[in-house]
């Protein structure tokens, strides 16, 4: 059962550092940093950013989750 936990941690690890490096950066600057925020709250997220955010959503949540199972063994 550990060994089992292990296994699922490493792979959602691997997962969810695959996945943030995969994201597309946020623009950098000043002016970014505005216009960032104004994208993020109006949800202009397309394409590959929206599948990567929600994959690395679940490996987060399956790294949490594993990394919880492992505490608790």
């Amino acid at each position: 059962m550990k060994i089992a936990l292990v296994v699922i941690l490493v792979i959602s690890s691997l997962g969810l550092i695959a996945t943030v490096l995969l994201q597309s950066g946020r623009s950098a600057g000043l002016s970014g940093a505005i216009a960032g925020a104004g994208e993020s709250f109006f949800g202009k997220k397309k394409g590959m950013d929206e599948l990567f955010g929600k994959l690395s959503a679940g490996f987060a949540v399956l790294f949490l989750l594993s990394s919880l199972g492992i505490s608790l063994l």
